[in-house]
């Protein structure tokens, strides 16, 4: 019995995390793309939806990945030793994808205020007016 609490634990703790993750991302990530796409909300908006659908993806299947264990819980310290050990992992690999998610939008961002920059001629000394 205390195994399949540990999994109800783990699922419940897991998807709670990478649903607040993504919806937090969404809703933040979102003027970063707008800067980086110039200011066109529709590709922003698109762009950031199909991130979300990523890290769901992503976080959602190493969830049911790690789900299985070898470990054999006996008593409840065992069970919230288990569940603190996945759930960290979890939590560690949803941190890694959050700095990656803001890695990718502030090199959108870069390039983006690159490309807006205006561009100036430099003066040729050798060519006075």
């Amino acid at each position: 019995m205390y195994i399949v609490t540990c999994y109800v634990t783990y699922l419940v703790l897991s998807l709670v995390s990478t649903i607040w993750v993504a919806q937090t991302l969404h809703k933040n990530g979102r003027l970063f793309l707008i800067d980086a796409f110039s200011g066109n909300q529709a590709l922003a908006d698109s762009v950031n939806h199909l991130l979300v659908v990523g890290f769901y993806l992503v976080n959602i299947g190493y969830v049911a990945l790690a789900l299985k264990t070898a470990e054999v819980v006996n008593n409840v310290r065992d069970s919230i030793e288990l569940v603190s050990d996945k759930v960290g992992v979890v939590l560690l690999v949803l941190g890694g994808m959050h700095f990656f998610n803001l890695f990718v939008f502030s090199q959108m961002r870069k390039r983006s205020q690159e490309h807006s920059l205006p561009r100036f001629a430099v003066p040729n000394p050798s060519q006075q007016v």
